[in-house]
């Protein structure tokens, strides 16, 4: 039985990873033109198979929500995360179609495909690259060794050199991140576009200093759709006074 597994395994990362710096300018070059697109009202659509399908979804996680500072959110669609419309359209059209299909229904001219495979040649992802590419969108691939097709199909390429699947994943991790830092730092200085005057989310106010659109009051004057949440839940469980009517219970059908 071969032992030294674990540690080998961090020995091959850390041999990949010192020649993954190699990569910073791109990653810097993506989360900059990644801002400026999203920013100014495009999207990115995001898929992967398996692990590089964690990958995927732990990136648009870390747009629609937060890498590390408060920012606004942006536009970041992982499509396998749909699993009845992956489901659906594997049982209909084929495994291949998966994400080509839902490529072909959520692009548009602009918009970012970001693509991750450890192989590069994933028969799905492929075909996305393709659908993306008619649709006028830009495709960037995560891959592992070059030369790979998905490397040869996309418009810019980052591939992992790292001799197995499990380390390329791994560098792959680290790529989202540098990506989210460069994009959180375009934001920072401005580079991330002209986004419309939009309302702030849970009440809190939008960058035009405008209330959220859940707590401004509707055009009768009644308070917005948080407020009258919030006061009915504080309804709920109250004792009625002594003397007061007691609306009767609706039943259920």
């Amino acid at each position: 039985m071969n032992t030294a597994t674990g540690t080998t395994h961090c020995d091959d990362l850390a041999k990949a990873l010192e020649a993954f710096r190699e990569h910073g300018p791109l990653l810097e070059r993506w989360g900059t033109e990644l801002a400026r697109r999203l920013g100014s009202g495009a999207r990115l659509l995001v898929a992967g198979n398996g692990g590089s399908a964690a990958q995927a979804q732990h990136l648009t996680a870390e747009l629609v929500g937060r890498y590390r500072d408060d920012r606004p959110p942006f536009s970041a669609v992982a499509l396998h995360a749909d699993t009845s419309s992956t489901t659906a359209i594997a049982n209909d059209y084929g495994v291949q179609e998966v994400f080509a299909r839902q490529t072909a229904a959520h692009g548009r001219p602009g918009d970012v495909l970001l693509l991750l495979s450890t192989s590069g040649a994933s028969a799905n992802l492929l075909t996305a690259a393709d659908a993306a590419h008619r649709l006028g969108m830009t495709v960037w691939a995560l891959t592992g060794r070059a030369p790979n097709p998905l490397q040869l199909g996309a418009d810019d390429a980052l591939c992992a050199d790292a001799p197995v699947a499990a380390t390329v994943q791994e560098l792959h991790l680290v790529a989202v991140h540098m990506l989210c830092e460069a994009f959180d730092q375009a934001v920072e200085r401005g580079e991330a576009g002209h986004r419309a005057p939009g309302h702030g989310i849970d009440g809190k106010p939008a960058a035009d200093g405008r209330p959220g659109a859940a707590s401004r009051p509707d055009a009768d004057g009644r308070p917005g759709v948080v407020g009258r949440l919030v006061g009915r839940a504080r309804t709920v469980g109250r004792t009625p006074a002594p003397g007061a009517p007691v609306a009767p219970r609706k039943g259920h059908a």
